[in-house]
């Protein structure tokens, strides 16, 4: 009996102990049932971190942040809505209202959500004293993007609010944050980001803030992302923008010594401060829908051109190599290159046999195809041929991604032997049955960036470093050895300053001697690109100075004719600004900034239509005809 009593006893004592000891870490150690208790007064409040900075190469600012605020509402604490003071005050239709209230309270009565995204400081300024009228309702501010610049949207890109998708495939995330969608914002949104904070304020019975619960002890402090030091020099970027002014097209421009990109430009573009605030949907649904212009379309990145003469540069350097030609190789040219009934078509001029150097800066077909040939027909098979030139291209960096910190791309396109295999079922064919591959045409295709970098591995004579267009990480350098390791050509230095006195000649006495400038030994390739339809393309590839280049570019404008007519004289001005700060030619460089190529444009447009219609008719026709004979059965 004694025994079960002290049991009993004891099991009652350890129970009160439990109890004692449960209440008392509840009431006096653990706050979270008080700040529950008191959620009705207590606002927690996301406070946003403020995303890093971006500065061009010189340091400065071209991305930064400012104040927005946000109408938020947590539906179980409105009441008696005065739903017309409140559309007139903040600017918001009735049924617009009512809609984001309902979507709100089926999201969670408790939670908080947003009425009307990103007033800017102004409309919040206007709007913020009448918030005591409306129980339930309060700002939050936020940080938004501010661009210091008007100038390289592509590059910097814009952010946009998270989806449901994103937030279930990103857990981090939550409702209402904002994540980099393209440019420098997307490839480096993790060092951007930085990490959110957290206030709790008190407010009255009036949804007034009365200060920071228990003076802040619960609060946790946003810490910022890191500033992003890029390769862009911005004023040359603007430059190279207002130069392709109503043109289209793409300028890059590379400092060869290091693969940092002084310019990605591309034309048509778009103020990047559109995509910020309340009218960014609008703004970008309209810059969407222009199917025309295309602005968002990075041609820079995105275009696939054939390079046109440009590429003679880089078969002139195989064929070096190979043994194929010397420096001494002579040709005649006769007015383009005969092979059988096939003929292709050269302006050159030249009737006597011309060696490399004048091949070059005359530009001369039939040189460069007799060149291709003798490079494939020095192999077995033109199969083997085509295949160790195509190994040759694309250690120029042509036919791939570049795989660096440009968040988009293209590959281009070179030929190889599986290609025309495809083509020719017979498998029968010939280095002449590809010859447009020797003066940058036929299937061959490119991109700026691609042809800049072609350009640079040039100016090194022979090898590149991958292009990038970020070189710091807040105080840190980039170190990846992607960036700072050269990428070798196939081709020997040996073999490049036999084609680099060429290019120079094209500025001396070639295709591009009315775009030199006096002081600065340039070194380029005209070229111009044939297109199915309309006017051909416009396209130069070059570098500067001879010596220890500073700067290679390269510059594509949609139906410009000819490379000296647009691309040279716009990438001349382009290294003399950068190289001297000043223009020496004020006519050249009015006529560039003031040519307009928008009529070819609107004229091939009307083609296109023209020919869309003609089509549509033929095929309304074809559809009369059938429904007849049906009918007729």
């Amino acid at each position: 009996m004694n025994r079960r009593f002290f049991l009993l006893t004891g099991f009652v004592i350890a129970v009160l102990l439990i109890f004692t000891a449960r209440l008392f870490y509840l009431q006096i150690i653990d706050e979270s049932l008080k700040l529950s208790a008191e959620n009705n007064v207590i606002r927690r409040i996301k406070d946003y971190a403020p995303r890093g900075h971006i500065y061009d190469r010189n340091q400065k600012l071209i991305v930064g942040n400012q104040s927005a605020y946000d109408l938020m509402v947590v539906p179980s604490q409105v009441r008696d809505l005065d739903t017309a003071m409140f559309c007139e005050i903040f600017q918001i239709e009735k049924n617009d209202l009512k809609r984001k209230l309902i979507r709100a309270t089926h999201y969670s009565r408790l939670k908080p959500s947003v009425v009307i995204k990103q007033m800017m400081r102004s409309e919040y300024i206007n709007v913020q004293e009448n918030i005591i009228f409306f129980p339930g309702f309060y700002f939050q501010r936020r940080l938004l993007r501010e661009y210091l610049y008007d100038g390289a949207p592509n590059i910097a890109g814009f952010i946009g609010e998270v989806s449901e998708t994103f937030i279930r495939n990103n857990p981090e995330y939550s409702k209402g944050d904002f994540y980099g969608v393209a440019g420098i914002e997307k490839s480096y949104e993790s060092q951007l980001r930085g990490t959110d904070g957290v206030r709790r304020v008190v407010v009255d019975v009036h949804n007034r803030e009365k200060g920071r619960f228990q003076e802040g002890i619960y609060d946790t402090l946003p810490e910022p992302g890191n500033h992003l030091t890029t390769t862009i020099d911005i004023q040359l970027q603007r430059y190279a923008e207002d130069l392709m002014i109503n043109k289209r097209g793409g300028i890059v421009a590379i400092e060869p010594s290091s693969g940092e990109l002084l310019i990605v430009a591309s034309s048509p573009t778009y103020d990047p401060g559109l995509l910020v605030g309340r009218h960014r949907n609008q703004n970008y649904y309209r810059l969407f829908a222009d199917s025309l212009q295309k602005p968002l379309f990075d041609r820079a990145l995105l275009a696939e051109y054939p390079p046109g003469s440009p590429f003679k540069i880089v078969n002139a350097l195989i064929g070096l190599q190979e043994g194929a030609i010397s420096e001494n190789s002579h040709y005649t040219c006769g007015g383009g290159f005969r092979y059988g009934r096939l003929f292709v078509r050269c302006g050159c001029g030249t009737h006597s046999p011309i060696p490399l150097l004048k091949g070059i800066y005359k530009s001369c077909n039939n040189y460069f195809c007799e060149t291709y040939k003798r490079i494939v027909d020095a192999y077995p098979t033109a199969p083997e041929g085509l295949q160790r030139w195509n190994e040759y291209v694309r250690s120029f960096g042509m036919g791939g991604f570049f795989n660096n910190d440009l968040p988009t791309g293209r590959r281009g396109h070179v030929p190889d032997s599986t290609y025309y295999n495809n083509i020719y079922s017979d498998h029968q064919w010939k280095s002449v049955s590809t010859i447009s591959n020797g003066i940058g045409q036929g299937e061959l295709l490119i991109t700026p960036l691609q042809l800049a970098n072609i350009a640079a591995t040039v100016a090194n004579r022979g090898f590149y470093y991958t292009p990038h267009v970020v070189s710091r990480i807040g105080d840190e350098p980039i170190s990846d050895p992607h960036f700072t390791e050269p990428k070798l050509s196939l081709v020997d230095s040996v073999h490049f300053e036999t084609v680099i006195e060429g290019m120079a000649q094209v500025f001396k006495q070639g295709t591009a001697r009315f775009a030199q400038v006096d002081g600065i030994e340039m070194c380029g390739k005209t070229g111009t690109a044939e297109n199915p339809h309309g006017q051909d393309h416009s396209i130069f590839m070059a570098f500067a100075p001879r010596d220890n280049p500073k700067i290679a570019i390269a510059v594509f404008v949609e139906n410009g004719y000819w490379g000296s007519r647009w691309a040279a004289p716009i990438a001349s001005l382009i290294m003399e600004k950068y190289l001297t700060g000043e223009i020496s030619r004020p006519h050249v460089e009015a006529r560039m900034l003031e040519g307009s190529l928008e009529g070819e444009y609107s004229n091939q447009a009307l083609r296109l239509a023209e020919r869309l219609a003609r089509l549509e008719a033929e095929k309304k026709e074809k559809e009369e005809q059938s429904n007849s004979v049906n009918s007729n059965e």
